[in-house]
Formats: structure tokens, C-alpha cells, sequence
């Protein structure tokens, strides 16, 4: 079997600890500390079903502006830009240079050129901060930070969660925009804060493989009242 082998560390801001670049072969890996995985190259469909469920609720709207929490490897970037018109706008918050540094050097092939699309704009720094100073300007907020509201590497994602984080982020959405949040595994806590907030609630199961049985990952749509 062909060894892993470490291309890059990175630090996350504010005590989030370590990712890790790893590689083998063809396959890439970013691993968080404790050697737990975060993403893989060879398993994009969530992240991808990420974009296109919310798409799918905001369909046909003029000149859409999305933002994307978390760059990764570029799934639900390149999903996005795969199904928005030419007229959309879209914002990615990433808070660790490193990574994007990343999509551009080694994870380059993965991203296809996505990172050049003119309708996109990256944006090195936290997403909870595009969030508050949006005041209804997106029509659709996909999350994928730190595996989801059980996070495992800073503790100050977890405010993104909450219910004054879904309120937060029901402000900077337009009438009848969605929230999209990702999570490796099912969330009560988060389903239930959902529930209680002023977003109408969908969770969606859905693989890791496109067309694969077994684990599923758990997508949250919460669409806002127009």
C-alpha cells in the first residue's frame, strides 16, 4: 500500500490546533489533530449536494450572491459555480491562509480553476464575520466548518450554531434565501435549535460517494420566510 506522506501543517486561528496536508498516490487528505479526517479527495458528494440542495430552493433568482463557510477542497465551490448563472456572486470564507495557499498549490487539479472564476471572491478570515455585516445580503449560506455544529477543532465555531448564530445568520440572508449546514454525523442539539428558530427546517441524509450506500452525512436546510 502506498504510504501517506505530509505535504504541509497549517495552525488554526484563536487554539484550533493543527490540519494536515497529507497525500498518497493521487489521493489527497487534510487531517485535523489526532490524525482525525476531515476531508478527502475521494469523497466529495455531500459537500457537492451541499450547493446544489440549496440551489435547488433558490432556483431562477436574478444575479444571486452565495456564501460558501469553508473553502476545504473546493467541492461545494466548484458544485456552485457548476449550477449558478453567469450573473451570481460568490463569497469564500476560509479562516486558514494555509488552505488556501492549499487549492492553489497541490489541491490545484482538484479545484479546477474554480478559484479563477470571475464570479468568484475569496475571503481570508471568519465567516461568522461575512455573516454579521451581511443585512440580507445573500441568498444562500452554506456552512461547512469544522465537521459540522459538533466541532473539533475551535471552540469559537460553535457559535455559529447556536440559536443566536441562526439568528445571525437569518439576518444576512434576503427573504426566502437558505442556510445550508454540513455535518459528518446527526446533530440533536442543532436539529432542535433549527426547529426553534425563525428558518423553516429540512434535514436531508445524504453519502459521501454519489450513489453509495452506507454512511450518510446529514445536510440542514433552513429557508427564511419571504
Amino acid at each position: 500500500m502506498i504510504p501517506w506522506v505530509e505535504l504541509d501543517r497549517a495552525v488554526v486561528p484563536d487554539g484550533g490546533g493543527e490540519l494536515r496536508l497529507m497525500q498518497r498516490g493521487t489521493e489527497f487528505s487534510i487531517m485535523a489533530d489526532r490524525g482525525i479526517e476531515l476531508m478527502n479527495s475521494r469523497l466529495s458528494g455531500s459537500e457537492e449536494a451541499l450547493a446544489t440542495l440549496a440551489w435547488d430552493r433558490i432556483r431562477g433568482r436574478a444575479q444571486p450572491r452565495v456564501l460558501i463557510g469553508g473553502l476545504g477542497m473546493g467541492f461545494t465551490l466548484r458544485a456552485a459555480l457548476a449550477v449558478l448563472p453567469a450573473d451570481a456572486r460568490v463569497v469564500v470564507a476560509e479562516l486558514v491562509p494555509a488552505v488556501v495557499a492549499w487549492a492553489r498549490g497541490p489541491l490545484a487539479p482538484i479545484f479546477a480553476g474554480s478559484l479563477d472564476d470571475p464570479r468568484t471572491q475569496v475571503h481570508e478570515g471568519d465567516v461568522a464575520g461575512v455573516i454579521a455585516a451581511a443585512e440580507g445580503g445573500f441568498d444562500a449560506i452554506l456552512l461547512d466548518v469544522d465537521n459540522g455544529p459538533e466541532g473539533l477543532t475551535r471552540a469559537a465555531n460553535d457559535a455559529l450554531y447556536d440559536a443566536a448564530g441562526l439568528a445571525r445568520a437569518a439576518a444576512a440572508l434576503a427573504p426566502g434565501g437558505v442556510l445550508a449546514v454540513w455535518s459528518s454525523a446527526p446533530h440533536a442539539r442543532f436539529s432542535a435549535a433549527l426547529a426553534a428558530s425563525e428558518l423553516s427546517a429540512e434535514e436531508v441524509r445524504t453519502p459521501p460517494r454519489r450513489g453509495r450506500r452506507g454512511a450518510r452525512h446529514v445536510i440542514w436546510l433552513g429557508t427564511k420566510p419571504r
